[in-house]
């Protein structure tokens, strides 16, 4: 007598399916690059703030420095403002300005044109100069330097 039960063999079931992921990686497919762009924005911020301190420290050295003849505190100025300029903008933005581009480029942080028309148009030819130009005026010329240094973007 055969008494065997009409059964089915045994069968496992389906694989589970990779979709739809769980939540703990949909949580990681927010956070990574949540991350990654907190970390990029921290390091601009810290690196400009590190900039922005050491650019009015060196303007403090300028405007203390009295050791030097008026021509020589014009041109390390100029070069204070380029190298400003630089490490806020591109390089390929700033670096080729000269003359009256360079002026009304140094315009766009301050109100009016003080650079173009006012104290700050010796600078456009600052260090092809032999010396110091007539009209030269380092008090203004640095307190305009500390206005655009202001006006920077934050």
């Amino acid at each position: 007598m055969d008494q065997s039960l009409p059964l089915r063999d045994i069968h496992l079931p389906e694989a589970v399916s990779w979709w739809p992921p769980a939540i703990g990686w949909w949580l990681l497919l927010i956070l990574i690059p949540l991350s990654i762009w907190s970390l990029y924005w921290l390091y601009k911020r810290l690196t400009r703030r590190t900039a922005m301190k050491s650019a009015k420290r060196l303007l403090a050295q300028i405007k203390l420095n009295n050791q030097h003849d008026p021509l020589q505190q014009l041109q390390a100025l100029s070069v204070w403002l380029r190298r400003v300029a630089m490490s806020q903008d591109s390089r390929q933005q700033t670096a080729a300005l000269t003359g009256d581009k360079w002026l009304q480029y140094l315009d766009q942080s301050v109100e009016g044109s003080p650079f173009s028309e006012g104290a700050g148009r010796v600078l456009a030819d600052a260090h092809y100069r032999k010396t110091a130009p007539d009209n030269l005026d380092l008090a203004a010329l640095t307190a305009l330097c500390e206005d655009w240094l202001r006006g920077q973007k934050r």
